[in-house]
C-alpha cells in the first residue's frame, strides 16, 4: 500500500526530536522497569518508509523493556505480509484498519466511522487467532493526487470528478489494481471505468505526475511532499472507498497471552503518541533528509520517554 514540497523535517536530529516533543505536549512519565525474558516477538514490516518507521518504533521500544525482538523489514505488499503472518513467519506487524477490512478479509468499503473500522478489524481477527492492539491517533489513507494545475484545468474536486479528463491515466502500485480500496473500487463507486492503468516501477507517483506520464496517482495522505503549499493536490473521497486508516499492531493472541500486559503496554505506549503532524514530521525526516528510520524512531522515543 503507499499519500506529498514542503519545509526541512528538522535541522539536526535534536531539532527534530525536540520538535516532535513539543508537537506532541511533551514527554511520557518515567518509564516501566524492565521485561523478563519470553517468547521471541517476530516483527514484520511492510515495504515503504512509514512501515519501516512504525517498525522501528515498536521493535525499540519493546527492546528498551526487555522483550527478545527479530525485525524482518521489507516483507512486501498487505497480500504478502499478511501470508506470513498466518504462516508463523512473523508473529506482529503494523496494519492499517481498513485495509484489514478491505483488503485481508476482502469487505468492498470499510465500517463508517474510523472507531467502527477498528472495532471490525477486530473483530475479524479475532476469529482468526489475532489480536489488533490500539490504533494511533494519525490516520494514513490511499488518496488520488493530480497536479494543481490539472486540478484548476479540469475543476477537479471529487474523485469522481476524474471522468472530465478524458484518456485518463491513472498510476499506482501494481496491487492497486485488483484492490476494493483502488482500482476496483474506483470503477464501482465513482463510475471510472475508462482508466488506462500504469502501473509504477522504480519511478515514484510523484515523478509521473512531474513527467506527465499520468494525469494522476495513488499516493499516501502522510506522504512527506503534500501540504498546504504543495503543487500536488488531493481529491476528496466522499463514499469513503479509500476508509478509515489508523494503524493498529496486529499479534498473535498467543504471544500477546504469553507475553503478559506489560507487552501490551509498552506497544499501546508508542501507538498513543503517534499523532498526524509526528508521523509527518519522521517521514519528512527519512524521505527528505534521507535519515535513517532507526535513528528517526530512536530519537521520537528519547523525546517522549519511551526510550
Amino acid at each position: 500500500m503507499i499519500r506529498k514540497h514542503t519545509r526541512r523535517a528538522a535541522k539536526a536530529a535534536f531539532a527534530i526530536s525536540l520538535a516532535v516533543a513539543i508537537v506532541l505536549g511533551g514527554t511520557a512519565g518515567p518509564a516501566a522497569s524492565r521485561s523478563t525474558a519470553g517468547p521471541t516477538v517476530v516483527l514484520g514490516t511492510k515495504n515503504f518508509a512509514e512501515e519501516y518507521i512504525l517498525g522501528q518504533l515498536y521493535k525499540q521500544a519493546l527492546e528498551k523493556k526487555g522483550f527478545t525482538v527479530k525485525y524482518k523489514e521489507n516483507i512486501g505488499s498487505t497480500e504478502l505480509i499478511d501470508k506470513a503472518l498466518t504462516s508463523g513467519k512473523i508473529s506482529m506487524y503494523p496494519e492499517y484498519t481498513g485495509v484489514i477490512v478491505q483488503v485481508v478479509f476482502g469487505r468492498p468499503l470499510s465500517a463508517k466511522t474510523a472507531l467502527k473500522t477498528y472495532l471490525l478489524a477486530k473483530q475479524l481477527q479475532k476469529k482468526r487467532g489475532f489480536t489488533l492492539l490500539n490504533p494511533t491517533p494519525f490516520a494514513d489513507t490511499d488518496a488520488i493526487a493530480v497536479l494543481k494545475e490539472t486540478q484548476s484545468k479540469y475543476g477537479l474536486k471529487t474523485l469522481g470528478d476524474l471522468k472530465k479528463i478524458s484518456g485518463l491515466k491513472l498510476a499506482a502500485l501494481p496491487e492497486f489494481k485488483t484492490r476494493n480500496t483502488g482500482l476496483v473500487g474506483l470503477r464501482r463507486n465513482y463510475g471510472l471505468t475508462k482508466v488506462t492503468f500504469v502501473p509504477l516501477a522504480g519511478l515514484s507517483p510523484y515523478q509521473a505526475l512531474d513527467e506527465k506520464k499520468v494525469q494522476a496517482a495513488a499516493v499516501f495522505s502522510t506522504d512527506a511532499v503534500l501540504g498546504p503549499t504543495s503543487k500536488y493536490r488531493l481529491l476528496a473521497d466522499p463514499v469513503h472507498q479509500f476508509g478509515f486508516q489508523n494503524v493498529a499492531p496486529v499479534v498473535s493472541t498467543k504471544l500477546v497471552q504469553q507475553l503478559g500486559p506489560n507487552f501490551t503496554k509498552t506497544v499501546n505506549a508508542v501507538s498513543s503518541k503517534l499523532s498526524q503532524n509526528a508521523i509527518i514530521a519522521m517521514n519528512k525526516a527519512v524521505s527528505i533528509d534521507k535519515k535513517s528510520p532507526a535513528s528517526v524512531a530512536k530519537q521520537f522515543l528519547q523525546a517522549n520517554g519511551l526510550a
